[in-house]
C-alpha cells in the first residue's frame, strides 16, 4: 500500500550567534555552516523523493530568516515553490529570548520554578505556553492534510514547532517534547495512509560527511 501524502518536517540549519540561548522570535540568519548543512540535506531529499510516485508540491516555511533561507535552498534543489506561514514561527519566549538557562534561573527564579512545575501552561513573561504553540502547529498540519492529499510536502520550521507536531502525531504527552531530539538541519519523515500517519524517521541528520 502506497502513502497518500508524505510530509518532510525539517529544522533550519545552524544559525549565527550564541548556540545555547533561546532565540524564539529573534530573527537570526543562518550561518555559512548552516547553509552548507541545508544544501547537503537538499541533495539527499532530491534523491529520496524519487521513491514515491507522489509529486513534490510546496515548501511551507516559518517567516523567520533562518527557516526562509533553508526553504529557499531546498526550493532551488527541488524546484518547488515556498510559502511563508506565520503559524510555523518558533515559540515566543518573551523576555527570556536571547538568554541561556543559567541566565533565566538567575534573573527569573520564580518564573523558572513555575515553568518547571507546569511546562505546558506556563508562559514566559510576554511569551507563549507549550499548549499555545501546539495549537497553532496543529492548525498548520490540519491545513496541509486538508489541501495537499496526493502530494509530497516540505516544512522548514524550528525545534520547538517540530517537537509538538511530532508529539501530536505520535500521541505523546506534550510534557515529553524534549525526549525528541531536533538537531540543526534534521529531517523528519511522516507518511500518511489516508488519515493514518506513520512516522518513518525522526531527527535524520544527512549533512555529516559520512553520508557523502
Amino acid at each position: 500500500m502506497n502513502p497518500t501524502l508524505v510530509i518532510y518536517l525539517l529544522r533550519h540549519g545552524e544559525t549565527e550567534g550564541p548556540k545555547k540561548v533561546y532565540k524564539g522570535h529573534i530573527d537570526v540568519p543562518l550561518s555559512k555552516i548552516g547553509e552548507k548543512q541545508v544544501e547537503k540535506v537538499a541533495q539527499f531529499l532530491k534523491n529520496y523523493i524519487k521513491k514515491y510516485e507522489l509529486q513534490p508540491k510546496i515548501i511551507y516555511s516559518s517567516p523567520l530568516k533562518r527557516a526562509v533561507t533553508s526553504a529557499e535552498i531546498l526550493s532551488r534543489a527541488l524546484l518547488v515553490e515556498v510559502k511563508s506561514k506565520n503559524i510555523l514561527k518558533e515559540r515566543n519566549f518573551g523576555t527570556w529570548e536571547g538568554l541561556s538557562i543559567n541566565d533565566i534561573v538567575s534573573l527569573y527564579p520564580e518564573e523558572f520554578e513555575r515553568w518547571r512545575r507546569d511546562p505546558l501552561r506556563f508562559c514566559p513573561p510576554q511569551g507563549e505556553s507549550t499548549i499555545q504553540v501546539s495549537k497553532r502547529a496543529s492548525d498548520a498540519l490540519k491545513e496541509i492534510l486538508k489541501n495537499h492529499n496526493g502530494s509530497q510536502i516540505f516544512i522548514t520550521a524550528h525545534g520547538g514547532i517540530n517537537r509538538v507536531i511530532l508529539c501530536n502525531i505520535l500521541g505523546m504527552p506534550l510534557e515529553n517534547i524534549f525526549r525528541i531530539e531536533q538537531e540543526f538541519a534534521c529531517v523528519n519523515i511522516i507518511e500518511f495512509y489516508e488519515s493514518q500517519p506513520v512516522v518513518k524517521l525522526i531527527n535524520g541528520v544527512f549533512w555529516r560527511d559520512e553520508y557523502f
